[in-house]
């Protein structure tokens, strides 16, 4: 399996210092894909487990750019992996074809840095369909 056909963390620049604050910055060079389309969630209740979902085209990068998410991935060949995100300079790169849920802390705050716009047959909602993609 190629490195693009699987989730991994990635580490945008952390430039500045702790007495002045810091900024990361996310572009082309830094980017696996091109974006079309960048959207973030917040006030979600520690209780909901969101995600629940997999996409036949689209990637993503996931940040915690405030709070903690944690973040369960599953491939179709059945390899499963949790990463827990909460750092706002590390991103989580999920390819197509990648089940996902995400929980949330309670000041979670999560941009998602997109490949493409929102299409809603890019989705599978339901987890033995998403089994069936093998």
């Amino acid at each position: 399996m190629s490195h693009s056909q699987k989730p991994y963390l990635v580490e945008f620049p952390k430039i500045g210092k702790s007495d002045l604050g810091y900024i990361s910055v996310a572009e082309k060079e830094n980017l696996p894909f091109q974006v079309n389309r960048i959207y973030w969630t917040y006030f979600t209740p520690e209780d909901v487990i969101r995600g629940g979902h997999s996409h036949f085209h689209l990637e993503q990068i996931l940040v915690a750019v405030a709070g903690k998410i944690i973040i369960k991935t599953e491939l179709l060949n059945g390899e499963k992996e949790e990463f827990i995100l909460d750092k706002p300079n590390v991103g989580l790169f999920i390819p197509k074809m990648c089940w996902r849920e995400m929980h949330y802390s309670h000041n979670a705050v999560q941009m998602c840095i997109a490949s493409l716009a929102y299409a809603e047959d890019d989705y599978i909602r339901d987890y033995d369909t998403f089994k069936k993609q093998l």
